[in-house]
């Protein structure tokens, strides 16, 4: 493991040191180069071969100087993961030696081959060929361990065809879709300076650490990534006695190094601590533009996994590691900016900054209202179903949270008032033109909110921890991008601006507040409030995902250029099959582990107590306990048995299913209920055979020993 001091090495020469960033590409290129690179990651110009190869040549050289040997266009295919083919810079010459290249072309355009990641039917599993094209947008890096470096170019990847076979393409025309139509906006209001509008992203991380010698003897968390069995032990979280506790000395020391390396590469990793549950913990980065958030954001997953096993731990990203305790949730903290630096969530100071921010808000409302079905499928995955609507994350019903201030003030407009009187007592005529100067925190936050204002954001609580954040934010800029051109379209031909804004305000929000919701979502009142309002409430992701096939789905995709037919459709089909894949291994891992573990380990242990008991009873002993733990055990072993054999026959079933809904449908109607069932009696053989012979560490060891 690394150890950096950083009174020697301060934070301030660390940050960066291993990040092609803009301001490293300000010293090494020449200046007009540099502007052109500017000009081009702001879409203002096309990237020509003449400056690629002027910043291939800045590249390979820095990257050399830091010892790198091999360079990959590292890129997010549709597994959720990244892919990375590394390629050496080495060029053999005609006299035996070698040069170390790297051509403009080279750092353009690569071609992996892309038979193997899944395409959902984009294309014949014999076609190989897809290309990866450099993303500008996002800084290359350096990966270093004790192999060596590697140059790391992120990267889109499309096939031969062009179709996008990952997930950056898409969130790349998703931002330009929602710029196009903010811009439109912007200059209906009468903003003329802004050229571009960006998003941003903040995602908070959580995750769980383990001992790794106790995760090497959890088949299921192997394979799996959560525990398919194990049972609570006396203490769980109940204390809350963990929650922003003092961070334990192995902990802080992982924590450490894990800061060390993602700074090195850029990452403004800034706050840490413990979470909720026993052994588990959150990161979260300084906010950034969403590209690069979302290739941070798998930096971040990959990082403390590798840091985690070098200082003896296993960290847990799934959704639902462990039974009986919080999950873990990846807070997707979501605003839109201008190039010239305007946050259009920021409530401001003047009528003109005011109207802007309520015509922004209203849209957002509108946005979540109209497709918040889309939006929850987003998030949808098989862990996440572990999740959701279970009192320690978002409900599945998706909802908006402004507070109190800001929804009366909104509410009042949508009515029709004139006025309405501030907690201090001041009357405030309303209109677009006059807004109370709001504070940044408007109202308390509300953790059961899956979509809350946070002061000059949105926080997207429903994507899960293991989830690459690039789809939630596609689905969502396209979702306001739509809204905004409607809105467009009334600005662009109102004679009289004010009246206007005013209109669409009060229209639009009348008709979507219906999503506002500012109380506990925990609560079941109001899971039947919500379905009085006629708000969705889609509790698994089978369901979820139905969205995505249906035709209004794909107009508005195809509207924006953001996905054709067949790449929602492959998309709809990929997520699918993952659900089944995963939950199949996970059935496999259960059968496994109930019959070539807990079963021998309680029939071995239920023969010790019968031997014991039959000493006893030679000697005269009666009423002897263990024959009664014998028998219960035997009933729990029995049962176990046969609820594997029921088990393995539905899975049987699920797997020769072909369709891909009616296939995973299966598996969530019958084969996890299943698992269920097997689970419930191999846990309760944990709680009556001797620990000692039990064949898992258990959750007390796996919770609270770090």
């Amino acid at each position: 493991m690394s150890i950096v001091d950083f009174t020697k090495t301060p934070v301030t020469a660390l940050y960066g040191s291993n990040c092609f960033s803009n301001a490293v590409m300000r010293e090494r290129l020449p200046k007009n180069m540099y502007q052109e690179m500017l000009a081009v990651q702001g879409g203002e110009k096309e990237l020509t071969l003449e400056v690629a190869e002027v910043v291939a040549a800045a590249m390979r050289d820095w990257a050399l100087a830091k010892g790198a040997s091999h360079y990959t266009h590292w890129f997010h295919p549709l597994t959720g993961l990244t892919a990375e083919k590394h390629d050496s810079f080495i060029a053999p010459t005609m006299d035996g030696r070698v040069l170390m290249e790297f051509s403009g072309k080279e750092l353009i355009k690569g071609e992996p081959d892309a038979s193997s990641f899944p395409s959902g039917g984009l294309r014949a599993t014999f076609e190989a060929r897809g290309y990866t094209a450099w993303d500008v947008t996002s800084p290359a890096f350096l990966k270093q361990d004790q192999t060596g470096t590697t140059l790391c170019i992120p990267t889109a990847f499309i096939s031969y065809y062009g179709q996008a076979l990952d997930k950056k393409v898409p969130l790349l025309k998703s931002i330009d879709a929602l710029s196009k139509q903010a811009i439109r906006v912007l200059r209906a209001l009468g903003n003329d300076t802004s050229k571009r509008v960006y998003t941003t992203v903040g995602p908070e991380q959580e995750y769980f650490l383990v001992d790794k010698a106790l995760y090497d003897q959890r088949p299921d968390l192997i394979l799996t990534g959560r525990t398919v069995f194990g049972s609570m032990p006396a203490k769980g979280q109940e204390m809350e006695d963990h929650y922003f506790g003092a961070i334990k000395e192995r902990v802080a020391g992982f924590m450490r190094e894990l800061n060390t390396e993602l700074w090195k590469v850029g990452i403004a990793a800034k706050t840490q601590h413990n979470e909720v549950a026993p052994n588990q913990f959150e990161i979260a980065p300084v906010f950034t533009n969403t590209t690069v958030a979302v290739d941070a954001n798998q930096l971040v997953m990959e990082t403390i996994k590798n840091v985690a096993r070098r200082h003896g731990m296993e960290g847990l990203l799934h959704e639902k590691p462990f039974a009986g305790i919080n999950g873990s949730g990846k807070h997707n903290n979501w605003s839109i900016a201008t190039d010239d630096g305007i946050n259009l969530f920021d409530p401001g100071a003047n009528p003109e900054s005011n109207a802007r921010f309520l015509l922004f808000a209203a849209a957002v409302v509108e946005a979540v209202d109209r497709y918040a079905l889309l939006i929850r499928a987003s998030a949808a995955t098989s862990a996440n179903d572990h999740r959701l609507g279970a009192n320690e994350a978002p409900p599945a019903v998706v909802s908006i949270f402004f507070g109190g201030p800001l929804t009366e003030i909104l509410d009042n407009i949508a009515e029709g008032k004139s006025s309405v009187k501030t907690e201090e007592g001041a009357v405030i005529k309303l209109g677009v033109t006059s807004l109370p100067n709001l504070p940044k925190d408007v109202s308390d936050r509300n953790r059961t909110s899956p979509f809350a204002f946070t002061g000059n954001k949105f926080e997207f609580r429903m994507v899960g921890s293991s989830q690459s954040i690039a789809t939630p934010n596609t689905y969502l800029n396209v979702a306001v991008a739509q809204v905004l051109s409607e809105f467009a379209d009334k600005l662009e031909k109102g004679a009289h601006k004010n009246e206007t804004i005013q209109s669409i305000i009060k229209e639009s929000y009348a008709k979507h507040r219906r999503v506002v919701f500012n109380g506990n979502g925990y609560a079941e009142e109001w899971v039947r409030e919500a379905e009085r309002r006629g708000l969705p409430n889609v509790r698994n992701a089978v369901d979820a995902l139905s969205v995505l096939t249906r035709s209004e789905t794909i107009a508005l995709f195809e509207a924006h250029q953001v996905f054709s037919k067949d790449e929602m459709e492959s998309r709809y089909h990929i997520y699918l099959e993952k659900y089944a894949k995963q939950i199949n291994i996970e059935a496999g891992v259960t059968i496994d582990m109930a019959r070539r573990y807990i079963f021998p380990a309680a029939t071995t242990y239920a023969g010790t107590l019968a031997q014991d008991a039959a000493a006893l009873a030679a000697v005269g002993a009666t009423n002897i306990p263990q024959a009664k733990r014998v028998k219960r055990i035997a009933e729990l072993a029995a049962e176990l048995y046969d609820e594997t054999a029921k088990l393995e026959t539905v899975l049987t079933e699920a797997q020769e299913v072909e369709d891909p809904f009616t296939k995973a449908k299966a598996y969530f109607e019958k084969v996890r209920p299943a698992m269920d069932a097997v689970r419930t009696r191999g846990d309760g053989l944990e709680k009556l055979v001797a620990k000692n012979a039990w064949p898992f560490p258990g959750y007390e060891e796996l919770l609270f020993k770090l």
